[in-house]
């Protein structure tokens, strides 16, 4: 079972939320927050698995209550910002303050339970939209060639980093590469040590940046 946090202060969009997890057999929604402080304060107790993070809220915002509770809880829990904005700052200051992935509210349904499922098994999110908009930013259009904060990684950590810019999980990399889960564990460590990042969101926004990773088209 998948146990849930939703931190909003729109009760409307709280309650809308959760008549969409809780109508699924696997998902739990553990409890609700109104304000960044109160988010905190649940999901120290509850601790759950997934919280729904919106960005802008009273007291203290969705990216800092997201940074306090990656330092708070360990392992912290999976953020997911779901929110009505993606200026291309609020991507990037939520990705880094540790968020696993960022939705828009108006996302369809069964887009808002894979993200919820996917963060579950550490995988990591991006709504399209707002991808398109991060990548249009961040990534000049003449890109070509990794910049050269991307020579110190070897091939093999080249890779692991594209398919932690898709999305995938360790389990999922460990998959796709033929490798022990343990083993990409390790490549994603070095992968971020030697970026001089501290989170995965990080590093896909400087796999964007770099050009490493290219924007899927619309649709």
């Amino acid at each position: 079972m998948i146990r849930v946090v939703i931190a909003d202060d729109e009760r409307l969009i709280r309650s809308g939320l959760r008549l969409i997890l809780t109508a699924e057999p696997d998902i739990d929604v553990v409890a609700e927050a109104a304000d960044g402080v109160e988010a905190v304060e649940v999901v120290r107790r509850e601790k759950p698995d997934v919280v729904l993070m919106d960005l802008r809220m009273p007291r203290i915002d969705g990216t800092e209550a997201t940074r306090r509770l990656m330092t708070v809880l360990e392992p912290p829990p999976a953020v997911l910002v779901v929110t009505t904005f993606h200026a291309d700052l609020e991507v990037q200051s939520a990705l880094a303050a540790g968020a696993t992935g960022y939705l828009l509210k108006d996302a369809p349904e069964a887009r808002i339970l894979a993200a919820v499922r996917g963060a579950a098994q550490g995988a990591t999110v991006l709504d399209p939209a707002v991808s398109r908009s991060l990548i249009a930013s961040a990534v000049p259009p003449e890109a070509s060639a990794p910049p050269a904060d991307l020579d110190t990684l070897t091939a093999r950590e080249l890779e692991v980093l594209r398919l932690v810019a898709q999305g995938r999980s360790n389990r999922a990399i460990a998959s796709a590469l033929f490798l022990g889960e343990a083993t990409v564990k390790t490549h994603v460590a070095r992968v971020l040590t030697k970026l001089g990042v501290e989170t995965r969101g990080e590093a896909i926004v400087a796999a964007y940046e770099c050009g490493l990773v290219k924007p899927r088209p619309p649709g």
